[in-house]
């Protein structure tokens, strides 16, 4: 019985353990975005290095085809020409498999990357990676709003789905102007 209880303590300490590890702080407000590399969707690879130059709403969410979760990929879905009006590029991550993603991005006519964070390394890095339930690890729902050189602009920490995107659309606007160069007469 000792043996058993010895057992389960280091056992019990391991998950502490991987989760302190998990609970690392997301990149400050001016500081470089993490590089990633990950799939989307169609298989396709993306990496932020991709897109330097562009504004990114990099959004995380916890899984695909849950109700918050689907709420606020159609909400961005329903906002992406006004995005793109920014010259902004939307990218979802969520710890989902890309098949998952596939399926998800097809059913709600999402035409943006989602991209499959399966080994947890960018939600990590992020600061977004959350123990739900007690077992699962999966993303916060946290935005980042990258800025064409590759640093954070803006992070949204825990929100809500309804509405976000139409937030984060008024502030893009609002870096988006003031990044932009002022013109002479």
């Amino acid at each position: 019985m000792t043996r058993f209880l010895q057992g389960a303590a280091a056992v019990a300490a391991a998950v502490l353990l991987s989760a302190v590890a998990f609970a690392a702080e997301p990149p400050a407000v001016g500081a470089a975005a993490p590089e990633f590399k990950l799939q989307d969707q169609t298989g396709k690879w993306h990496a932020l290095s991709d897109y330097k130059g562009k504004w990114v709403v990099l959004y995380f969410y916890p899984k695909d085809n849950t109700p918050g979760c689907t709420t606020q990929a159609c909400e961005f879905r329903d906002n992406i020409f006004a995005y793109r009006d920014l010259g902004a590029v939307v990218l979802g991550v969520s710890v989902d498999d890309v098949a998952s993603h596939k399926s998800f991005a097809e059913e709600h006519g999402l035409p943006f990357p989602i991209l499959a964070d399966s080994d947890k390394k960018t939600a990590t890095d992020y600061g977004t990676l959350k123990e739900y339930l007690g077992v699962a690890m999966m993303a916060r729902r946290d935005t980042f709003i990258i800025d064409p050189q590759g640093r954070i602009a803006k992070h949204y920490h825990d929100v809500k789905p309804a509405g976000h995107s139409e937030i984060v659309l008024a502030d893009l606007k609002q870096l988006a102007a003031k990044a932009a160069p002022a013109k002479t007469s």
